[in-house]
């Protein structure tokens, strides 16, 4: 049985919500441009964008506030009034500003975990932002180690563990993400748990690892872990 030297964790969407965030601006976004386009076009748009974007911003709410600006000024060709673009800047801020809200049973399982394992937290996105939102979710002081990363790619979850002096048969990561947190843990061999998300990034998607892959476990929530790390032989 496993016994895993540390537990790392994905943030958004694992600890906390976040995608919602997304979701709500878009909304507010599309509403925006309502009279120059349908909605389904100005969604595909901005997914296209964002996408397109990756390589020069990265990931997180920078990046996407400057991919709707960018978005707005190509389906307007130029018209957007730039009461408009204030008013995206303003959105931005918004989401940068909003409560930290955890997850169902984190609060209580971190804490329980963090008595037992050294805890890593592994997330994308804007370094800032991810710094103040571990500070304000409460959870700061149970994290021994915190890694904010541009990508999650099996090489850069390598670098990580030869950084931390880790092997990937002792590591385990916990997220909401098959494309990020799951598939490449996996891809070197060691241990993912997939806790799916309310609402997930469409650019996170993937096809989930077949039934009994080595290393692969799904839960509904964070509640289950301790449970998961005592039947893996674990200290949990």
């Amino acid at each position: 049985m496993p016994p895993f030297s540390l537990l790392a964790f994905d943030a958004d969407d694992t600890l906390w919500h976040n995608e919602r965030l997304f979701e709500h601006a878009q909304t507010r976004f599309i509403e925006l441009l309502a009279h120059y386009h349908n909605a389904e076009w100005i969604s595909q748009r901005l997914y296209e964008t964002e996408t397109r974007n990756l390589a020069h911003y990265g990931y997180g709410i920078k990046a996407f506030a400057l991919s709707m600006i960018e978005t707005a000024v190509e389906l307007t060709e130029g018209r957007v009034a730039g009461a408009d673009l204030q008013k995206l800047i303003d959105l931005a801020k918004e989401m940068i500003a909003a409560e930290v809200e955890l997850l169902p049973q984190v609060a209580e399982t971190i804490p329980q975990l963090a008595a037992v394992y050294p805890l890593m937290l592994i997330t994308k996105g804007d370094l800032l932002d991810q710094e103040t939102k571990l500070t304000r979710s409460g959870l700061a002081a149970h994290f021994r180690h915190v890694e904010v990363v541009s990508r999650k790619t099996p090489e850069s979850y390598a670098a990580l563990l030869q950084k931390h002096g880790l092997t990937a048969e002792n590591f385990l990561m916990v997220g909401n993400s098959l494309r990020s947190d799951i598939l490449p843990i996996l891809e070197l061999g060691g241990h993912a748990v997939y806790i799916p998300a309310e609402l997930t990034w469409l650019h996170e998607a993937a096809e989930p690892p077949a039934t009994g892959t080595p290393g692969f476990y799904l839960l509904a929530h964070m509640g289950e872990l301790p449970a998961l790390l005592e039947r893996l032989g674990g200290k949990g």
